[in-house]
């Protein structure tokens, strides 16, 4: 069995370790707090959002708190202050990983579900009242928590135990035709694919369509009001428009920039074919773990920022 990082001296862990194991509880807490903290101003419809919005932010808020409590507390957390616990036996954590990437994947499709809600608000008033309506968000969100659910059942077969115990299986491990058989490869491109690649690539592109939809109609009804900068700032058309942009980007600009590093280095892994770290002080280990506290702040600054913003 492995032992708890706990028992070695702080001091004599690698940086890298160090940091993990003081960056992963501290996420843990604001990450509860920041989306439960969501979950209820949002809920209480109090916050100046319509009811569609204030559903897919609950929706996202709701998700991201999954992933925060399956994977940085059930497993990360676990993995370095107790990594003896029932958790790790080998079909329990296969389990858990399953649910992980299903959180993640409706958590980032959540998002691009919203940023597209926004998109046709703003720039296709024609189809405003049959999209951006409480009713499609709820069917929208329905629809997406089995269905990846479901396309993630596959990584529960992807695992073998590293080790037995007793007749216990215990950790999970790659199977080793997962990197060498055409099915897995295919599954594990497909899913990149999935989340976070298409989910990055349109929200990229709503965002651009609609933050240039947004300055354009600002820039006429400037010329329309005169440019008197006082007459700007008590405009309600105006401050609706900017509050627009800046949750917009609060939620998805968020979302692009931390998944971005994960993606880069995800890349880079597959161009070298290596998959395999020498030590705690590996370059590529160092690169990897960075990409994963970037992904795991991304679980409550947006909520953070939506909090301080309803209050």
């Amino acid at each position: 069995m492995r032992a708890p990082l706990t028992v070695y001296s702080f001091s004599s862990l690698p940086p890298m370790l160090q940091t993990i194991m003081i960056y992963y509880p501290i996420v843990a807490v604001f990450g509860v707090l920041a989306n439960v903290m969501s979950i209820v101003i949002l809920s209480r419809g109090n916050c100046g959002l319509s009811r569609c919005v204030s559903r897919y932010l609950v929706a996202m808020a709701t998700a991201d708190l999954l992933v925060v409590f399956l994977d940085v507390i059930l497993y990360r957390v676990n993995d370095y202050y107790f990594p003896t616990t029932f958790l790790f036996i080998t079909q329990v954590c296969a389990f858990q990983v399953t649910l992980i990437h299903a959180a993640t994947d409706i958590s980032e499709w959540l998002t691009l579900a919203f940023t597209f809600d926004r998109y046709v608000m703003i720039c296709c008033h024609k189809l405003r009242t049959r999209v951006c309506s409480e009713i499609t968000a709820r069917n929208v969100i329905t629809i997406l928590f089995p269905l990846f659910v479901c396309k993630n059942i596959p990584w529960f077969f992807l695992f073998e135990p590293m080790f037995t115990v007793s007749k216990t299986d215990w950790f999970c491990v790659f199977r080793s035709q997962a990197w060498t058989h055409p099915g897995w490869i295919l599954f594990t491109w497909i899913h990149r694919v999935l989340t976070p690649l298409f989910p990055m690539l349109m929200i990229s592109l709503l965002n651009a369509l609609t933050v240039a939809r947004i300055v354009a109609a600002t820039s006429a009804r400037k010329v329309l009001r005169g440019s008197n900068n006082y007459a700007d700032e008590n405009d309600s058309e105006v401050k609706s428009r900017r509050k627009s942009i800046i949750l917009l980007f609060a939620v998805s600009g968020n979302f692009i920039l931390l998944w971005m590093t994960y993606l880069i280095f995800f890349l880079w892994m597959q161009i070298t074919q290596r998959f395999v770290f020498t030590s705690a002080k590996d370059p590529m280990l160092i690169a990897d773990q960075t990409s994963y506290m970037l992904l795991a702040s991304e679980l409550l600054h947006k909520h953070l920022h939506l909090c301080s913003d309803s209050v």
